[in-house]
């Protein structure tokens, strides 16, 4: 493996006796990037994020950290990666400055280190004056911004970040986006899992996981290119009765109405997709659009994916 790689699975693999939770999934992710698992709740986000930080041993296939298998050095793994759980995991009946020399103490920083460290990770994060503040009492935003806090206090090398923003509101959302872009370009590797289209667009690369299967992967721009489907954007009267109409025809991978427009997903095999959809329905004006991650993602999932 790549010295620049920093998470390498191959075929890995987890069942349990409701089913396959994750199925021969292949990953390489280099130092310094942001990784994506884009997918709906059920789809092996959350498994495969504790399989990779030990937590969760896998039934079949093989994952190594900076070049080293995780099975038997768990432990020395540990103290070089950071995990933010979907869920706000730290005590509610403990303060902001408890919490953080909580986790800076089960981490081993030296008391010399420790306070200087938790100064400026309360600061980074917009939490001085909140050190006796009790977590259970924050607001979502500010629970989000010290659980990172708390993620990164030991400066991992790696961090796994699973559904970090479901609980906050945009706003929370994008700020806490640029903290990430800010550790990014310190050299720490990300992964993150989301549901949400406009964080994945952030991402440097991400995987579209659907019931524990890699349906596609690659930078948001590639994936957008490469798309197996045409995007075509219709217009005019009685939409709903144009999407009943067109869904009936297996040329068309998806209908779904955006504000006054109709927009479809046209099976690539098909050279003139104005022309087809025009002979289709003559009421309606056709238009080519560009297409977009959720394009992507609809083309790629639910036995859509046509490529």
């Amino acid at each position: 493996m790549s010295q620049d790689v920093v998470i390498q699975s191959r075929q890995l693999t987890k069942t349990f006796s409701s089913g396959t939770a994750v199925n021969q999934l292949d990953l390489s992710i280099p130092k310094g990037t942001i990784y994506g698992f884009l997918g709906p709740n059920g789809c092996g986000k959350s498994t495969t994020i504790r399989m990779l930080t030990g937590l969760l041993e896998p039934t079949s296939g093989e994952i190594e950290l900076f070049g080293i298998p995780i099975k038997h050095h768990e432990e020395a793994l540990k103290q070089r990666i950071g995990y933010m759980t979907q869920a706000f995991s730290l005590y509610n009946n403990l303060t902001v400055l408890e919490n953080l020399n909580f986790v800076a103490a089960i981490y081993g920083l030296k008391r010399t280190h420790r306070k200087a460290r938790v100064q400026k990770l309360l600061q980074r994060y917009d939490l001085l004056g909140r050190e006796k503040q009790l977590a259970g009492s924050m607001s979502g935003g500010q629970k989000q911004r010290l659980a990172l806090a708390c993620a990164t206090l030991h400066k991992p090398e790696l961090l796994f970040l699973d559904e970090p923003t479901s609980a906050v509101d945009p706003e929370n959302r994008r700020d806490f986006w640029e903290h990430l872009f800010d550790l990014c370009d310190q050299g720490t590797t990300i992964l993150v899992s989301t549901h949400y289209m406009d964080e994945a667009e952030r991402c440097h690369a991400l995987a579209i996981l659907e019931e524990g299967n890699k349906r596609a992967d690659g930078s948001p721009k590639n994936l957008m290119a490469s798309m197996p489907a045409t995007v075509v954007e219709a217009s005019g009267n009685d939409l709903r009765g144009l999407k009943q109409s067109l869904s009936r025809h297996s040329t068309i991978v998806s209908a779904a109405q955006i504000g006054a427009r109709l927009r479809l997903l046209v099976r690539q095999d098909i050279n003139d997709p104005i022309g087809y959809l025009q002979s289709l329905s003559s009421s309606h004006h056709f238009e080519l659009a560009r297409a977009s991650l959720e394009d992507v993602f609809v083309a790629s999932t639910g036995g859509r994916h046509v490529g």
